[in-house]
């Protein structure tokens, strides 16, 4: 009998390695959304604004028309 190997089977024979380690994960966090947005100064300081130049044009309109 052959004790060579045969090519044929060793194609057929799935290849043997060693597991792959875990990838490192970043540490769960939340998704930042429209809440952490409007949360930013500079945001607030540019709405409170727009709010505020609003509210002086309907008191006018409400007060002298």
């Amino acid at each position: 009998m052959d004790t060579t190997p045969n090519s044929a089977i060793e194609l057929d024979e799935p290849q043997r390695t060693a597991p792959a380690p875990p990838a490192t994960e970043p540490p769960l966090t939340e998704p930042k959304g429209c809440l952490y947005a409007l949360s930013q100064p500079p945001l607030m300081l540019f709405l409170a604004v727009i709010a505020l130049l609003l509210a002086i044009t309907g008191a006018h309109d409400l007060i002298f028309l």
